[in-house]
C-alpha cells in the first residue's frame, strides 16, 4: 500500500481504538466493511489482572466479546461463582461467548467443561482434547449443543501442530466439532494463515488474531502490524468467505503491560476493516 492508505490506516485504527463506545456497536453489525465482522479477545491476554480488571481493559479496547481462560473463570468453580461472572460480564456490556484454550484429558475433564459451559451459557468451548477421548467430546457436543473448537499450538506441539492436524481428527464428526485457527502458531510453522482458512474454512468457529517476528519456530507475538502476517490479504479473504465468528485477539506479549499493544493491534485491524 502507499503512504496515502497507510495513513488513512493509521488514522481510522486510532480513533476506533481511542474511540470504544463508538466502536462497540460494530461488533454486532452486518453492513459492508469493518460490520461484517465481530472482534473479541482471548483473556489469556490479560493473564496477570483480574477478571473485573480484564473486562474493563477489554472495553477499552473498543470490544465487547471475550474468552475467558482459567484464571479469569476457574473450571472447578461452583454455580454460584460462574453465574456470579456471567452477571458481571453484563453489567458491563460483554459477552463471555465461550472458554479457552482448555486441555482435556479425560473423559471427566471433558465432562467438567461442558457443564461449565453450559452454566455460563457458552456457545463454544476452544480447546486441546486429547485424540482419545474424541469421541467422548463428540457425544457431549450432541448432548449440550455446544460448539467445540480446537486449537492449533504451532511447532513443537505433539497433538495439534497445525490445522490441518485438527481437522483430519474431526472431518467425519458431528458439524459441531470444529477448529479455532490461531493464525500466529500457523505462521510460525511457515504457512499461510489465509489459505489455511480457506482450506479448511467449513468448520472454523472461531480465529485467534495475532502478529509474529517471524514464519519460524522462533517467531514472537508482536504487536498486528509490526511482524510477517500480511493482515489485508486475510481480512479480504475472511470477508469474501463470509465469515460469522469471532476475530479474537491473542495478544501474549507485554503481560505486565498488554494494553497498549492490544489497542494498536486491533486499531489496526479495525482500520484495514474500515477500508475494504
Amino acid at each position: 500500500m502507499d503512504r496515502k492508505d497507510y495513513l488513512r490506516i493509521t488514522a481510522l485504527g486510532f480513533s476506533t481504538a481511542v474511540l470504544p463506545k463508538l466502536s462497540l456497536a460494530s461488533s454486532h453489525s452486518h453492513g459492508n466493511g469493518m460490520q461484517n465482522f465481530r472482534l473479541g479477545v482471548a483473556s489469556y491476554s490479560l493473564r496477570k489482572f483480574s477478571t473485573e480488571q480484564a473486562l474493563d481493559m477489554t472495553l477499552r479496547c473498543g470490544v465487547n466479546r471475550i474468552t475467558f481462560k482459567n484464571m479469569h473463570l476457574p473450571i472447578e468453580s461452583d454455580a454460584k461463582t460462574i453465574i456470579e461472572t456471567v452477571e458481571l460480564c453484563k453489567q458491563k456490556g460483554m459477552e463471555l461467548y465461550g472458554c479457552g484454550v482448555v486441555t482435556m484429558k479425560t473423559k471427566e475433564d471433558v465432562e467438567q467443561v461442558f457443564h461449565y459451559a453450559k452454566t455460563a451459557g457458552m456457545e463454544i468451548i476452544i480447546g486441546v482434547p486429547y485424540p482419545d477421548v474424541l469421541p467422548f467430546v463428540e457425544q457431549k457436543v450432541k448432548e449440550f449443543n455446544i460448539k467445540l473448537a480446537i486449537h492449533n499450538h504451532g511447532p513443537g506441539d505433539d497433538l495439534y501442530p497445525s490445522v490441518e492436524s485438527a481437522y483430519l481428527k474431526i472431518r467425519h464428526m458431528d458439524q459441531r466439532m470444529g477448529l479455532c485457527v490461531d493464525i500466529g502458531h500457523t505462521k510460525r510453522l511457515n504457512q499461510d494463515p489465509a489459505m489455511n482458512i480457506q482450506d479448511y474454512f467449513d468448520r472454523i468457529f472461531d480465529i485467534h488474531i495475532k502478529d509474529v517476528t517471524s514464519a519460524s519456530e522462533e517467531g514472537d507475538t508482536c504487536i498486528i502490524g509490526r511482524g510477517v502476517i500480511n493482515f489485508p490479504t486475510l481480512l479480504k479473504s475472511l470477508k469474501k468467505l463470509r465469515y460469522q465468528g469471532t476475530l479474537a485477539l491473542e495478544y501474549e506479549a507485554d503481560e505486565d503491560d498488554p494494553l497498549p499493544g492490544m489497542m494498536e493491534s486491533l486499531g489496526y485491524v479495525k482500520g484495514i476493516l474500515a477500508t475494504i
